[in-house]
Parts: structure tokens; C-alpha cells; sequence
């Protein structure tokens, strides 16, 4: 295993590259995985002009956008950890409406969020036609490990520290969901990309060959 040093701009630009030159049938599906101290979504928002400037057409989808109803989501209190981890995601909603119509028989037709978790109701949101060859980038936490259908798999690593030293405090009670999540997923072991990112400034690539654990 070698960890390589990169500039955030140069993270940026290898990754679109790789993504750009990353064909398969239909549309490409990449998770972009990380706690909200990693701030995955910025990633995902930074890859997509490089990708049309490559000439592939993007959806960007945020996991926050495909959460369960506050009755399901919130059943055992706003601040229970293991809800969070393991209830929070509509994941049934988001293969229905995103991942199965981007894959390679789907129809391209996507829905870019379903639920408006601040008002507690359907988004209301219009389809989106995401054309063959297409990118949609799925960004948020706890992405990986529950057999949702990516093709590229992106995972912004904190180590234990950084993560209890980043993680606003509105969100510590979330700590031990991603201690679970490392522990039990342990998705470093097994995604296509891993970037360290204790320092937002500092990232560094892990390179390494990871079996999927299927």
C-alpha cells in the first residue's frame, strides 16, 4: 500500500479523469462515501464541470435528499446512532429512482431527490433524462456495505481523531455510528478509491489493489 500526497485540485482532476475514462453499460453509477466532516458532497459539486468539460453528461444526487420520513427516521429520537446507521437512507428509494434507471437496462430516467427532509415531505422534484455514457454521483455517508449497484466506489477516510475533531458538535452524537461503520463495513478495505482526508488541505490517495467483497 502506498499513500501519495495530493493537492485537493489535483485530487479533483485525477479523479474526473479517472471517471471520465471509465465506460460501461449505461450510465456510470460512482458513490462518493465520507462523513459530513469530509464533506462529501463538495467533492462530488467539484467533479462535476470537469465531467462535462470530458464531454460526460452528470447528475449530482445527495444522499440527504433520499432520507426515510421523520415518523421512520426519527422513531427512537433525533440523536440515536444506531438509527442513523442503519435507518436513515431511504436505500430502497434511491435504487428505484437513481441507481436501477442509471444502470446498464435502465431507462436514464432519474429522480434527483425524493424527500425534503426539513419539511418532512416528498420533494417534489422533476425527472431528470441522464443520457447513455452519463455520470451520477452519489454523495453522502454510509453509502457503502448495503449492496446498493455503484460501479466506482469513492471513500473519504478520517481516522478516529480527525473525525471526533472535525464533526460538528450538532453531530457528535453521530460519532459512533461511523465508529460501527469502520468497524463493521470497514470500507477502506474494499473501495476503488480511498482518500485520506484528515486535513482538507492535505489529502492523500491510498493506492493499493482491494478485492470487492462482493
Amino acid at each position: 500500500m502506498r499513500v501519495r500526497p495530493i493537492s485537493p485540485e489535483r485530487l479533483v482532476t485525477e479523479l474526473a479523469d479517472r471517471l471520465a475514462g471509465t465506460l460501461v453499460p449505461g450510465r456510470l453509477r460512482v458513490a462518493v462515501d465520507g462523513p459530513p466532516a469530509a464533506d462529501p458532497d463538495a467533492l462530488a459539486v467539484a467533479l462535476v464541470d470537469p465531467l462535462r468539460a470530458a464531454g460526460r453528461p452528470v447528475l449530482h444526487v445527495r444522499a440527504a435528499d433520499f432520507l426515510r420520513p421523520a415518523s421512520v427516521r426519527l422513531e427512537h429520537g433525533r440523536t440515536n446512532p444506531d438509527a442513523y446507521y442503519a435507518g436513515w437512507l431511504d436505500e430502497a428509494g434511491l435504487r428505484r429512482e437513481v441507481l436501477d434507471p442509471a444502470g446498464p437496462d435502465g431507462s436514464g430516467r432519474l429522480l434527483p431527490s425524493l424527500w425534503d427532509a426539513d419539511a418532512d415531505r416528498a420533494s417534489r422534484a422533476a425527472y431528470v433524462e441522464l443520457p447513455p455514457g452519463g455520470v451520477v454521483l452519489v454523495s453522502g455517508p454510509l453509502l457503502l456495505g448495503g449492496g446498493l449497484p455503484f460501479d466506482v466506489t469513492v471513500h473519504l477516510e478520517l481516522s478516529p481523531a480527525a473525525l471526533d475533531r472535525r464533526t460538528d458538535s450538532a453531530l457528535r452524537w453521530t460519532l459512533p455510528a461511523f465508529a460501527r461503520y469502520a468497524d463493521e463495513v470497514a470500507p477502506a478495505s474494499f473501495a476503488d478509491v480511498v482518500v485520506r482526508a484528515d486535513d482538507p488541505r492535505h489529502p492523500a490517495l491510498v493506492e493499493a489493489g482491494r478485492p470487492d467483497p462482493g
